[in-house]
């Protein structure tokens, strides 16, 4: 194991500069509307941010999971490593995989098993981290190219996107056997993928100006088309209420989805048609927290269903880009990766 430095942390102690509301003839009315949120933004819902550098340059560390014990996991995507991260002690551990499989997104399940997107080598891996054991479980079509992100459900099976295969899936962690689901559209790029309180899962369309979902009963996938043709739907959260939550990373906004009526509302994100919202997660209260990569430092920004407002937009020291975000109920804290090889901890109020 390596030690490391103290994490660096920031607290903010006041509103944060917006720096995305320019539009360049690309959504103006968006932009405008962002101006006029802005000065609404308090530091109500302001986290502590620490972060800490992980020890192996350029390797994209990315999609933080936080397993039963507290050590936090994550995947070295361009590294080819698992990694384990104690925050207690500060101290990391690495473990290759031999196969380079490019490793895009890792779950942890109560026992402890580490499952994670063999990217490259389209397969599905399930790490024993006590004897480093992996079983490899591969894609039944040679078109399932690509394994994204995965998710359980509430039975501790795992459903998954396979991006530009252009698949959605579900791996029965009992049997191990997977079920590839086609998306209808052409290129729609499956990325995000979340489980809603229904144990629906839902994924988010990148390619395309859509959301998809599919029956657990029926295994039957639909897709919903958002109310732009042009939206690029990225990542998703959902809430209590089962709400769907989305980013659309093209135009810089935030949105929602209310599966019962059907409606939609969107909201521009302050820092503006540029902004580039990219990870986000839902938290215990029901707020919705969102990266703005489009700036530099990243931005984390807290938006509050209850009211309709964001409600803080915090740096994050040393970031860009951030893919991929988990809440961690028990301890109230957002972890997840950037792209300037650190780890980082947002401590929301």
């Amino acid at each position: 194991m390596k030690n490391l430095p103290r994490a660096s942390c920031f607290v903010p102690r006041g509103a944060c500069n917006d720096r995305g509301t320019r539009d360049e003839g690309r959504g103006a009315l968006a932009a405008l509307f962002a101006l006029l949120l802005w000065p609404a933004l308090t530091l109500a819902d302001a986290p502590q941010i620490a972060s800490w550098p992980v020890p192996w340059e350029g390797t994209r560390p990315r999609d933080a999971y936080v397993a039963p014990d507290g050590a936090v996991w994550f995947c070295g995507q361009a590294g080819h490593y698992l990694a384990r991260f104690d925050p207690a002690t500060e101290e990391f551990r690495r473990i290759d995989l031999e196969d380079r499989p490019g490793p895009h997104n890792l779950i942890i399940d109560r026992a402890g098993t580490v499952w994670f997107a063999g990217n490259l080598r389209a397969y599905i891996g399930a790490l024993d981290p006590a004897s480093g054991s992996i079983a490899r479980h591969a894609m039944p079509e040679p078109k399932a190219i690509d394994l994204h992100t995965l998710v359980f459900d509430q039975a501790g099976d795992i459903w998954f996107t396979v991006q530009n295969g252009n698949f959605v899936g579900k791996l029965d962690t009992g049997s191990r056997e997977i079920r590839l689901l086609p998306v209808p559209t052409p290129g729609a790029r499956p990325y995000g993928v979340i489980v809603d309180a229904g144990n629906r899962p839902w994924f988010a369309l990148f390619g395309t100006g859509k959301l998809a979902t599919v029956d657990p009963s029926s295994m039957q996938l639909s897709e919903i088309a958002l109310p732009r043709a042009d939206a690029r739907p990225r990542r998703l959260a959902a809430t209590s209420d089962g709400t769907i939550w989305y980013v659309d990373y093209a135009w810089g906004i935030l949105g929602r989805y209310a599966p019962g009526t059907r409606a939609f509302k969107e909201w521009p994100l302050p820092g503006g048609a540029k902004s580039q919202p990219y990870a986000m997660a839902s938290d215990d209260r029901d707020r919705i927290w969102l990266v703005e990569t489009g700036s530099s430092p990243s931005r984390l920004v807290a938006f509050d269903p209850g009211i309709e407002k964001f409600t803080s937009a915090v740096p994050i020291p040393g970031g860009d880009a951030a893919r991929h975000m988990v809440y961690h109920a028990p301890t109230r804290t957002l972890w997840f990766g950037v792209d300037a090889d650190r780890i980082v901890r947002a401590r929301v109020p």
